[in-house]
């Protein structure tokens, strides 16, 4: 058989020897899309010529009876022998059954894998304590409440804007405790700079120092277990040293308490106090047992003088019904309805401030040295010790919680058994104050003013 000339197209219908010149003469017949040369030195390597004249090496198999084919390159920026090499390396990667594109998308896989890695470690190179303490607070926020919430802002919150009160004269506030971190690198914030902060603030505000380290410990514990914090963090948490917590040295215990003897001073000095308002909060305060925040933010939808309950707002369980005994409820009936607060400010629509100041007054004149209003909680919880109440009712009452197996998943007191134990102890203190009050009588109508 003769030779076919240079001028004239390829056989299509088997395989040759791959030339420049084979390549040259391939052409796309009329009416097809693409069609393709076969090579006879390198089995799966084929030139694809398509309608449009372009030309590239190609290399088919099949695989798992199914045609794979994968495009090598342009015939102009390729060898036959470059192209031929690369036909042999795919072909083992059939025999072995190794699908190259597989292959492909695991590296092209890996490569987004390590720009974004990249990219990562860029954003979290550069990432402060302040927006990561953002972001712990915005994801805390629904597990927390307002007041805990509002004490974490208060830690990192910048200083130097004017106030009127609370800066000792200086006239601006002061930065928090945690703001000196705030415009640190999160991946800067090691143990000694920790340490340095503790030697500072432990002397010259120790208490609000060790509330802020313990927020500080949290803070870094919630970090260590995300991804995009946990990579600048070293594993050992950076505020849990030894030395920070010598620096800071430890909290004094509070034991401001009323006393048994004291009662009748402090109920008589703060019946004197002229703000009705007042008087009638601070003895509910003491013959509730709760909170000074939570007693403060009672409404009157929460007053059930029906069954005589008061329903308190609490930072454990969100909220708690306790009893409403006669002379709390004696109390309240007196007070005017400005809106719907029960301890309203008679100069807003908000509640009352707390009253520290007239508290500081009447404890003067009945004798009574540095007593709190947190220490009136502390006095209702000590002033039960003299009835032998169980300490279950008491913690249910202050809204503590259940300390024993027996108290979390067996025990249920409804409303009237606490009110059995809250009334006796109601009781016993006014006996010892010497107030007088006949719990029989109906407490009188609440009264509306303009």
């Amino acid at each position: 058989m003769s030779r076919p000339k240079k001028s004239e197209a390829p056989d299509l219908t088997k395989a040759i020897e791959l030339t420049a010149g084979a390549i040259e003469r391939l052409t796309c017949p009329a009416g097809k899309q693409q069609v393709f040369m076969r090579d006879s030195k390198a089995p799966g390597l084929r030139v694809r010529v398509t309608a449009a004249g372009a030309k590239s090496f190609v290399f088919e198999k099949k695989l798992n009876r199914q045609t794979i084919r994968r495009t090598l390159g342009d015939v102009r920026a390729w060898s036959i022998d470059t192209a031929r090499i690369e036909a042999a390396r795919l072909a083992v990667m059939f025999n072995t059954g190794t699908d190259p594109r597989e292959l492909q998308r695991e590296q092209q896989a890996a490569k987004s894998a390590a720009q974004a890695a990249t990219k990562l470690n860029a954003a979290a190179d550069a990432l402060t304590v302040g927006e990561a303490w953002r972001s712990y607070l915005e994801a805390r926020r629904p597990y927390w409440g307002e007041r805990h919430h509002a004490d974490h802002i208060k830690m990192a919150k910048a200083g130097g804007e004017a106030a009127l009160r609370g800066t000792r004269g200086r006239g601006v506030t002061i930065a928090g405790p945690l703001n000196p971190f705030m415009s640190l690198r999160l991946r800067d914030l090691d143990s000694a700079k920790v340490e340095s902060w503790a030697a500072w603030e432990g002397k010259a505000r120790p208490a609000s120092a060790r509330l802020a380290w313990r927020m500080l410990k949290v803070f870094l514990t919630w970090c260590s277990e995300r991804n995009e914090y946990a990579r600048v963090l070293p594993v050992k948490n950076p505020a849990k040293t030894k030395s920070a917590r010598e620096a800071l040295g430890p909290g004094n215990v509070k034991k401001d308490v009323l006393l048994r003897e004291q009662l009748a001073g402090w109920f008589e000095a703060v019946r004197h106090i002229h703000n009705p308002v007042i008087v009638a909060y601070l003895q509910c305060l003491l013959l509730t047992g709760a909170r000074p925040g939570e007693l403060l933010a009672l409404r009157w939808k929460d007053v059930n003088v029906k069954w005589k309950g008061l329903t308190i707002r609490d930072k454990v369980e969100g909220e708690r019904t306790i009893p409403a005994t006669p002379y709390v409820l004696h109390l309240l009936a007196a007070l005017p309805r400005r809106n719907g607060w029960v301890f309203s400010s008679p100069i807003s629509d908000a509640a009352h401030s707390i009253p520290h100041k007239a508290h500081v007054t009447a404890c003067a004149v009945a004798g009574v040295s540095g007593l709190t209003l947190h220490g009136l909680r502390r006095s209702f919880k000590s002033l039960t010790e003299w009835l032998e109440i169980p300490a279950g009712v008491v913690a249910q009452l202050m809204g503590h919680k259940p300390s024993a197996t027996a108290e979390k998943h067996y025990t249920v007191r409804p409303l009237d058994l606490l009110r059995i134990h809250h009334e006796k102890i109601e009781a016993w203190i006014l006996e010892q104050a010497g107030v007088p009050f006949v719990a029989g009588v109906e407490p009188g109508k609440l009264r509306v003013v303009a």
